[in-house]
C-alpha cells in the first residue's frame, strides 16, 4: 500500500509541476509531456488526452513486445499522470519567466518521478518506447532514451524557438539530476584507497581513532609484482580532513585516493 501511495504523489507532483510550469512557458523537456506541449502549443490539443493515447498503447506494447510484466503500480503510473494533468489544467503558472520555469519544473518533475521510482514502478511512456527499441535495434537503453528525448527537445525548438529548446535542455538535466538526488540520497559519504609501508599502524588509527571500519584488500604493484595490500575506508564527508591528517602523521609518503561513494547502506551508515 505504501508503495502505491509513493506512485500515486510522485504522478501528481509530475503532472503539476507540468501544469504550472512546463506547459504554460511552452517547455517541452523531453516524454510524452513534451510532445503533449508541443502538440498543444501547435494544434490545440489537450495534454491530457495526448498523453492518455500515447501512454496506453506504449504500455500494451510493452508488455507484448519485452515479454515482462511491468506491473499494476506502473499502469497506476501510466494512467494517473494524465489525469492530475487534466484536473489541474486551469491551475494559474507560478511563473511566466521561462528560466525560472524549466529550472523548478525540472525539480518537480524530478522528484515526482524519483518517488515513484521509490514506489518500484515507472510512469511509463517513452521509457517503454527507449526499451522496444533497445531490444529490437541493440542500441543501449541510454542511447534510444537521449535518442528520443533529443528529438522532442529538437521538436520544440523547431516549432518554438531555439531559446525554447536550450530551456527544455536545461530541465532536462534538472530533472535527471533530480531524480539522481532522490534515488541515492546527497551522497555526502566518501570512500577512501589507502597505500602504505605503514599497513598495521593505519589500520589501528582510523579503527581506533576514527571509529570507522575497514577493509584490507590484497593487491600486486604493477611496477615491483610485489604484494601491496590496499586498506579501504568509508567515512562521511566531515571526517575527510581528519582522515588525511591521520595518514600523514603515519606515513607522509602514502598513496591516497579518496572518491565519493553515492550511497553506503550498513553499520555506521544508512540501514536500508
Amino acid at each position: 500500500m505504501f508503495e502505491y501511495i509513493l506512485v500515486i504523489v510522485g504522478s501528481a507532483l509530475v503532472a503539476i509541476a507540468f501544469n504550472v510550469f512546463l506547459l504554460p512557458n511552452r517547455i517541452a523537456s523531453g516524454g510524452v509531456s513534451g510532445i503533449s506541449t508541443i502538440l498543444y502549443s501547435v494544434a490545440g490539443w489537450e495534454p491530457a488526452y495526448v498523453q492518455w493515447s500515447l501512454n496506453i498503447p506504449l504500455f500494451i506494447a510493452g508488455v507484448i513486445l519485452l515479454g515482462r510484466q511491468f506491473g499494476a503500480k506502473t499502469l497506476v503510473g501510466t494512467i494517473f499522470v494524465p489525469l492530475i494533468v487534466f484536473l489541474t489544467k486551469d491551475w494559474a503558472p507560478w511563473t511566466n519567466d521561462q528560466l525560472l520555469a524549466s529550472l523548478f519544473g525540472g525539480i518537480c518533475v524530478g522528484l515526482g518521478i524519483g518517488i515513484v521510482f521509490r514506489g518500484r514502478a515507472s510512469t511509463g511512456g517513452t521509457d517503454l518506447a527507449a526499451q522496444i527499441i533497445h531490444k529490437y535495434s541493440g542500441l543501449s537503453l541510454g542511447t534510444c532514451v537521449a535518442l528520443i528525448d533529443g528529438l522532442i527537445v529538437l521538436s520544440a525548438a523547431i516549432a518554438f524557438n531555439i531559446e525554447s529548446g536550450l530551456y527544455a535542455l536545461l530541465s532536462l538535466y534538472a530533472t535527471s539530476k533530480t531524480i539522481d538526488l532522490v534515488q541515492v540520497g546527497f551522497g555526502l559519504s566518501k570512500m577512501a584507497m589507502i597505500i602504505t609501508e605503514n599497513e598495521l599502524e593505519v589500520r589501528e588509527a582510523i579503527l581506533n581513532k576514527m571509529d570507522r571500519g575497514v577493509t584490507k584488500l590484497v593487491a600486486q604493484g604493477g611496477y615491483t609484482d610485489s604484494e601491496r595490500p590496499v586498506i579501504m575506508c568509508v567515512f562521511n564527508h566531515t571526517e575527510f580532513t581528519k582522515l588525511k591528517q591521520l595518514v600523514k602523521s603515519i606515513d607522509p609518503s602514502a598513496f591516497v585516493v579518496v572518491m565519493e561513494a553515492a550511497e553506503v547502506l550498513g553499520e555506521g551508515f544508512k540501514k536500508s
